[in-house]
């Protein structure tokens, strides 16, 4: 039987960017409230509604759907859960004014706030709103969000707090982080790692970072044992595999390449780029280097997802024309080749985000 689903998708991708089109950020970016800025707010709640509709009607979508219906029971009745306490506070507190088994409703509330801090965060950070949009659908960050509900809501809340950094608000972007990690712990790990991207590197930074890079290599069991201390039921599971993503260290090396062409132009005297920049070189080095890391691809995400914001924020700052028209195209279809291959394996058993299904017609 032809699945037709994937065309919601692609549809909804298309909307989406088409929409994000339109929004025009430094024209309303101030305190004065300009038409364009009212324009931008119905533009950017339009692809708001849109990724949340799709992502709360959602039914037997993702591979761990179910999973998370029968630890809903599960907290219902008071039983244990391998969940931080702010998911199985919200979820109780929500199941005390629903039904029994009312687990549509739960979903879509974690849906409501993953994708509203990603929509906020990238409308608050981003210097190219659309191309940070099409970069986020292709990338597959949205579609990947309809699994693992607590990792994604947390990662959009690490993403939206960067803003905070950048400002030099530390204590708030260390509050969102503490808030994000009562729903997935693993968050805290952006706090040394998006400090140490803040930091502006000496050529001796850059030794420290070939040490560390070898101390990966030769005291790999010392790593294992700290992190199995913390999460010991990684240890011989179904993700300490050792392997890693070729395709990410593919993404992370094209990115840096075309960082490095323009880094005097677009990031040497840019902080938030050089954020970004550094983000995705320690990215880079735990995909290369730490795939013995049991999920090693999430800790990764929370580094590499700043590539939404670094890949506009270098194609705006190409002085030439032409050579910037080229890179922005040859970007575009570089991240709809890699869209193309990530629906293509969004049907296999450890993802299961196709085929698409929602209550409303099911």
């Amino acid at each position: 039987m032809t699945d037709y689903s994937i065309f919601i998708y692609l549809i909804l991708t298309v909307l989406t960017v088409g929409l994000a089109w339109y929004v025009n950020l430094p024209a309303a970016r101030g305190v004065s409230v300009t038409r364009q800025k009212l324009f931008n707010i119905v533009l950017v709640t339009a692809v708001f509604l849109l990724l949340f509709a799709v992502s709360a009607c959602r039914i037997a979508v993702g591979n761990d759907y179910w999973v998370y219906r029968s630890d809903f029971l599960l907290i219902q009745q008071n039983r244990h859960v391998a969940f931080e306490f702010g998911f199985v506070w919200v979820v109780r507190a929500l199941q005390a004014m629903l039904n029994y088994d009312q687990y549509l409703p739960i979903f879509a509330f974690f849906s409501f706030f993953t994708v509203l801090f990603f929509v906020r965060g990238i409308y608050d950070q981003s210097e190219q709103f659309c191309y940070s949009i099409y970069l986020f659908m292709t990338a597959g960050y949205y579609f990947s969000s309809l699994n693992s509900v607590r990792y994604y809501l947390v990662l959009s809340i690490a993403l939206y707090s960067i803003k905070y950094i950048l400002s030099g608000e530390w204590g708030k972007f260390i509050l969102w982080i503490c808030v994000g990690a009562c729903f997935h712990k693993s968050v805290l790990v952006v706090i040394p790692l998006y400090f140490l991207a803040s930091r502006a590197w000496k050529k001796w930074h850059m030794l420290l970072l070939v040490a560390g890079c070898a101390s990966l290599l030769l005291f790999q069991d010392f790593y294992r044992k700290i992190i199995f201390t913390f999460y010991p039921f990684y240890e011989g599971s179904m993700f300490d595999t050792g392997e890693t993503s070729i395709t990410n260290i593919l993404k992370c090396v094209a990115i840096l390449i075309l960082s490095l062409i323009y880094y005097k132009q677009a990031i040497k005297d840019h902080p938030a780029n050089r954020f970004y920049f550094y983000c995705n070189l320690g990215a880079l080095v735990l995909y290369t280097f730490a795939s013995f890391i049991p999920e090693i691809s999430r800790i990764g995400f929370y580094l590499n997802i700043t590539n939404i914001f670094l890949v506009p924020g270098i194609l705006i700052r190409i002085p030439d024309k032409k050579q910037r028209i080229f890179w922005t195209v040859m970007v575009g279809l570089a991240f709809l080749g890699y869209f193309a291959l990530f629906l293509r394996s969004a049907y296999s058993t450890d993802i299961r985000i196709l085929p698409y299904r929602n209550w409303i017609f099911q």
